[in-house]
């Protein structure tokens, strides 16, 4: 556990915007190699690790996703010495005031704060909305000739903040969404170095989820699988929210089904955690589920998708906070979902 916890506290503190993944493609590559037969990036970011199977003619394709991707700011402007911002991806405003944060800008990062109206200089009709994008601003302290000398407009933000291991195996940090999707496809894939698998397997790492989901939907298009699992993360439980909308942290993984899931990977991945014994919660999802499953499924002439995801507090903070022992156990059902697959479970996938 101290390992993946070690491995997740590298990823959270890398910087990986939507659209810019570079630095995160190249750090999974390297450790994606350990378990894989061959890796390549294509065209838009996506790191796509293969892991072949032993059947040589025909295999079954089996592809996971997970988006290394994190949401984050960027440069509007620059006025009277003070950067003004917009958001890259689903950032709520009320959670940026007074975070620490990086610029990186063509000189090298820069530290700054964001700073927003004083509630004095507010009408109280403006404190009633909450916080807005359009009044948030970075701090660097430096004067407007330097600032406009070191930034550029277009330049990434991102909030600072040093992974945080809390009581037991709960940890909280940045971008652990989805980097905890990560970490998992890496467990399955150091599990089933050790196993005997039939399918071809494509861990990937996918680019944009935050933004668009064109990663998952480009990298589907290339592997053309049979089979598709986005690994990502679902609500965290909380106070005040009802318990049917949320899963308890370290208490197991959420199986989504709804739509947006073909009833033949629902049922075997449920059949598998109850075969192995990996705790799982059933997760409703009528509407498409905001993950890359939703661009997998639509891909070409479509694809067979599951989700797997791991419970996760303060979705979109930078405080997200999880349970190590759920990306074990997303690992492990991962892996001996892929192990019990055969090429004849194709005639299940055509039948409803």
């Amino acid at each position: 556990m101290d390992k993946y916890k070690h491995d997740l506290e590298i990823l959270s503190e890398m910087v990986g915007v939507s659209g810019y993944e570079g630095s995160i493609s190249r750090h999974l590559s390297s450790r994606f190699k350990n378990y894989t037969d061959s890796i390549k990036t294509d065209k838009l970011g996506n790191l796509i690790a293969l892991k072949k199977g032993i059947e040589k003619e025909n295999p079954l394709k089996v592809m996971l996703a997970a988006h290394m991707d994190e949401i984050g700011l960027m440069v509007t402007d620059i006025e009277k010495g003070f950067i003004r911002v917009t958001s890259v991806g689903g950032i709520d405003p009320r959670t940026m005031i007074s975070q620490e944060v990086v610029i990186h800008s063509r000189g090298g990062d820069i530290a700054g704060i964001i700073g927003a109206f004083s509630p004095f200089f507010e009408d109280k009709e403006d404190l009633s909305k909450g916080a807005q994008m359009k009044k948030l601003f970075a701090d660097t302290g430096l004067a407007e000739e330097e600032l406009r000398q070191r930034v550029r407009i277009g330049d990434l933000i991102t909030i600072s903040r040093k992974f945080c291991q809390l009581a037991g195996d709960t940890v909280a940090g940045k971008a652990l969404d989805d980097r905890a999707g990560i970490l998992a496809m890496q467990a399955c894939l150091e599990e089933l170095s050790g196993l005997y698998h039939q399918c071809d397997v494509y861990a990937v790492a996918t680019v944009q989820e935050e933004f668009s989901m064109g990663g998952a939907l480009v990298s589907t298009y290339g592997v053309l699988p049979d089979i598709g699992i986005a690994v990502d993360v679902t609500h965290g439980d909380l106070p005040g929210v009802p318990e049917y909308k949320t899963f308890p942290l370290g208490k197991g993984i959420a199986l989504a089904w709804g739509p947006n899931i073909h009833p033949a990977i629902y049922d075997k991945l449920k059949k598998t955690a109850e075969k192995y014994g990996i705790p799982y919660k059933k997760e409703i999802e009528p509407l498409p589920t905001g993950t890359d499953a939703r661009a997998m499924q639509i891909t070409r002439e479509g694809v067979a998708t599951g989700v797997v995801s791991l419970p996760l507090r303060y979705m979109h903070t930078s405080v997200e906070t999880l349970n190590m022992k759920d990306i074990v156990s997303a690992g492990r059902l991962l892996a001996f979902f892929v192990r019990d697959l055969d090429a004849s479970f194709r005639e299940e996938l055509t039948c409803f």
